[in-house]
């Protein structure tokens, strides 16, 4: 197969199976079970290996949960990851930072179902007014917007085009945190 990384990042956030059936689909090709299954494993294996180890939070990012929570806010991390994935890859600093954390595995249905986002709302007792979700990929967007959610999506990894269902679209982690706290710092 071969997969266009833009089709990974179209389907990023949404259940892994469901995301590895839609490309299968998207190639013409309809595989056996057991293909899948295989296909599945070594996908993991392959990503484990390969991003893993380069995943970083982006610079602006830390200081930006920092203030936040100096704010006052309420923060929680979504995330269709399962808990053992969040946790290799994502810092203790920075786990520290927020109240809540919900990954994929602590849901029956994940995104783009809004589930994931009202059980977050949920969790830190905050009204569906106020409440903002930041997105990167349209099943999250869907998510969050099924959750009543704000979302502001974040051209990383895709063009504007495919994020449209979002309330707002910024180009960089830097204007989030211009819109989110006034131009303070990273200005």
């Amino acid at each position: 197969l071969n997969v266009p990384e833009e089709a990974l990042y179209l389907h990023e956030g949404a259940i892994e199976a469901e995301t590895s059936r839609k490309i299968f689909e998207d190639q013409g090709v309809s595989p056996t079970e057991e293909l899948f299954r295989q296909v599945l494993k070594r996908q993991r294996a392959l990503f484990r290996q390969k991003y893993w180890s380069f995943v970083k939070p982006f610079p602006e990012i830390p200081d930006l949960l920092a203030d936040l929570r100096k704010e006052g806010k309420k923060l929680a991390l979504v995330t269709s990851s399962h808990r053992e994935i969040l946790e290799e890859i994502l810092p203790s600093r920075l786990r520290g930072l927020f109240h809540f954390i919900l990954t994929g595995d602590q849901v029956r249905r994940r995104k783009p179902h809004p589930e994931p986002y009202l059980l977050a709302r949920e969790k830190l007792k905050a009204p569906e007014e106020g409440a903002l979700a930041v997105e990167n990929a349209p099943a999250g967007i869907r998510s969050a917007k099924g959750a009543g959610l704000f979302c502001v999506a974040l051209t990383t990894t895709l063009a504007p085009h495919h994020l449209k269902q979002a309330d707002l679209v910024l180009p960089s982690h830097r204007e989030l945190y211009r819109l989110l706290l006034n131009g303070k710092r990273h200005a």
